[in-house]
């Protein structure tokens, strides 16, 4: 960030302590006070990676390769004029702005080219590494992600609607319940877990100000009860990633090695030396990566990876779970469905999906999140594609985000109207008119949803994701 971080002597006296003779102190206290290099991370749910390097070299951005993510960058770009978040490739889902060891987690836990039907993230605001999962997952099979903090919940939301993200089922509650709850139910967990944050100081220049030995150790405890629940909630066979972007060894090391404390030959570590080039300069003797700002120029950060290699009797709950508020479509309705979203929009219903309704709402589900909707209660599951009403289906911005594609028909808007539209206004697309639902695209990609009212479109961007000022 700049000089005036805030580093407190007892946290500096602290890292002295466990610090890698292969670093020293002057080079970490100078990576602390530089500023944050911007990194981004493409959305291949949107956009192939090389369509993406043609976009950004016609919009003047340098990037340079993450080396332990494919599909990451180190960008410079002019945000002089217009912020990267206020660009319409960002607005559209095309890409993600990520701190680059933020990548690492979804990356050490497909590493190895893992394919996985059901996966937890257990503290997933605001989003950015359920959205690297579910894009490593293609959209297949059933993501869960968590948020206890409710305030966050909505931000996470609108991450996962922005970025196309259409196999997540979401929850809030403190992360604890899962092993109780869903006992051996995930092929792969990502506990990102609450931390002292120390290895953020990069971006917030006052993340230690009220740093405390005695407060990590107290974290310490919370993260050693949510990896305990992640190794319950886990399949035998199945990969999971602890991480933090704190650096004491009592958040990291501690906790890790708690893990295998407790349940002996029922856990293995699974080691990260050769997940990238020059790993190794941060891997740890257990097999650990504890990154610290100056290896590789980042925030610091830990990362864990474990295989459950055999069973353990997990908490028992009491469950009290209520009537489910959904119904499945009977063959006849989803059928019906499946044909007016085709005739209407040109758009097929995903494989492995299925429908279902409450009230007057339709809703596609992954077909894997099926065996848990009578074992846990979520706040929101798949996507919500139609209202219906007497005459038909009104059809809901997320078809337009999570099941077009490049070939998808839409009316192209110029930059003028996509403004417009990404400020919650109508549009009135030069020379051009018609009736009904219809996608508006702008360069290319689809970026909404609005309906034909004469030569006007009415706009369908939901509250959420309007944008007011700045934009490209």
């Amino acid at each position: 960030m700049h000089a005036n971080v805030y580093l407190p002597e007892d946290f500096l006296r602290h890292v002295e302590t466990f610090l890698p003779s292969t670093l020293n102190m002057e080079d970490f206290i100078a990576a602390c006070q530089r500023p944050l290099r911007k990194s981004i991370r493409v959305n291949t749910l949107k956009i192939s990676i090389d369509d993406f390097l043609q976009k950004a070299q016609t919009n003047g951005w340098a990037l340079t390769a993450i080396p332990w993510c494919e599909e990451g960058f180190w960008i410079e770009a002019d945000e002089n004029i217009v912020p990267l978040g206020n660009t319409a490739e960002h607005m559209a889902g095309l890409f993600y702005i990520q701190e680059a060891s933020s990548m690492l987690p979804p990356s050490a836990l497909f590493f190895g080219d893992e394919k996985f039907e059901a996966v937890l993230d257990m503290a997933a605001a605001p989003g950015s590494k359920t959205t690297q999962i579910a894009a490593l997952m293609n959209n297949e099979g059933v993501l869960v992600a968590n948020e206890f903090a409710a305030s966050r919940v909505k931000v996470l939301h609108a991450n996962i609607e922005r970025c196309g993200v259409s196999n997540v089922a979401m929850s809030n509650y403190d992360a604890r319940v899962f092993g109780g709850w869903l006992p051996e139910q995930f092929d792969a967990i990502l506990l990102d877990a609450p931390c002292s944050g120390e290895g953020t100081v990069r971006k917030d220049a006052d993340a230690m100000k009220n740093w405390s030995l005695a407060s990590t150790k107290d974290i310490a405890q919370t993260q050693k009860d949510l990896i305990e629940s992640a190794f319950h909630a886990l399949k035998v066979g199945g990969s999971l990633v602890y991480s933090t972007c704190a650096l004491s060894p009592e958040e990291n090391q501690q906790v890790a090695l708690h893990l295998t404390q407790t349940f002996g030959d029922a856990v293995e570590i699974t080691s990260l030396q050769q997940l990238f080039p020059d790993a190794e300069k941060a891997t740890t003797q257990e097999g650990f990566l504890h990154v610290f700002p100056q290896t590789y120029d980042s925030e610091g950060f830990f990362i864990a990876k474990f295989k459950k290699t055999g069973t353990h009797p997990a908490p028992t709950v009491k469950k009290r779970l209520g009537k489910f508020p959904f119904q499945p479509l009977t063959r006849k309705e989803s059928s019906d469905v499946v044909t007016q979203l085709q005739q209407a929009m040109s758009i097929s219903v995903p494989q492995h999906s299925t429908l279902w309704k409450r009230d007057h709402d339709i809703w596609l589900f992954p077909e894997a999140l099926e065996p848990m909707l009578g074992e846990f209660r979520f706040s929101r599951m798949g996507i919500k594609i139609a209202e219906q009403h007497k005459k038909g289906y009104r059809w809901q911005h997320q078809v337009a985000t999570a099941l077009t594609n490049t070939d998808t028909t839409a009316v192209p808007l110029s930059k003028e109207d996509a403004r417009e539209w990404f400020m919650g206004r109508d549009v009135r697309p030069e020379g051009l008119s018609g009736k009904g639902e219809v996608f508006v695209s702008y360069n290319g990609f689809i970026i909404g949803l609005g309906k034909w009212v004469g030569n006007r479109v009415k706009n369908g961007l939901p509250r959420e994701l309007v944008r007011d000022k700045n934009l490209f």
